[in-house]
């Protein structure tokens, strides 16, 4: 097998800022999802994606 480190590639810095963009979305709406599911409320979730919007950076 081959040991050596594969070098960053072009861009990867873009790849990781949209990877923690995601995390970070997925993160709220999961707590959102967990305290409606405490208060017993329904879940109020906007239909759609409205944060691929913002991920298109060019």
């Amino acid at each position: 097998m081959n040991d050596k480190a594969n070098p960053p590639k072009k861009g990867d810095g873009e790849r990781k800022d949209r990877l923690a963009e995601a995390l970070r979305a997925n993160l709220q709406k999961r707590k959102a999802q967990a305290r409606s599911r405490r208060a017993g409320d329904a879940d109020q979730r906007p239909e759609g994606l409205p944060s691929a919007g913002k991920m298109q950076k060019k």
